[in-house]
């Protein structure tokens, strides 16, 4: 078993892939692929949520982070913490993960456009690999609402 085969798989380059819920062997794989941190988005819902992944993680030897976003409810303190995490991670080899691969994409498309010069285009491509335009209104608003910040800033 490999990482590529974590659902909602996507290579965002040489150090970070993003997904939804990795298996117990798809961390394992992680590991053995030199992974060092994980970080998981996702709340700890016993329906896709492994029963122990932090202790699994930290037993293969990679820094586990967990920023448990409310699927209903994403707060900007959320990104906040994923933009601290990134910036411990950022010279790790990381996966990245949530139950589906939504709130990741989202949040590092809004991290790209703020810290890598990311264009809107760039982030609504990584966006396109699961969202579909309108699915989720909540979501659509939260990441206007992060991207008319960022562009303000800009």
């Amino acid at each position: 078993m490999s990482t590529q085969e974590i659902y909602n798989f996507k290579q965002i380059n040489d150090h970070i892939i993003t997904g939804g819920q990795p298996m117990e062997a798809q961390l394992r794989a992680a590991a053995a692929e030199g992974f060092e941190t994980v970080i998981n988005l996702a709340t700890l819902d016993p329906r896709y949520a492994l029963p122990d992944e932090a202790g699994l993680v930290r037993e293969l030897g990679m820094g586990y982070i967990h920023i448990p976003v409310e699927w209903g409810n994403p707060q900007k303190s959320d990104f906040a913490a994923f933009e601290a995490a990134m910036r411990m991670a950022v010279t790790h080899k990381s996966l990245i993960h949530c139950a589906a691969n939504y709130r990741v994409t989202a949040f590092y498309s809004l991290y790209a456009m703020k810290h890598l010069g990311w264009t809107a285009a760039q982030a609504d491509a990584l966006m396109a690999h699961v969202w579909k335009p309108g699915e989720y209104p909540i979501w659509d608003q939260f990441v206007a609402e992060v991207r008319a910040e960022i562009e303000d800033g800009r």
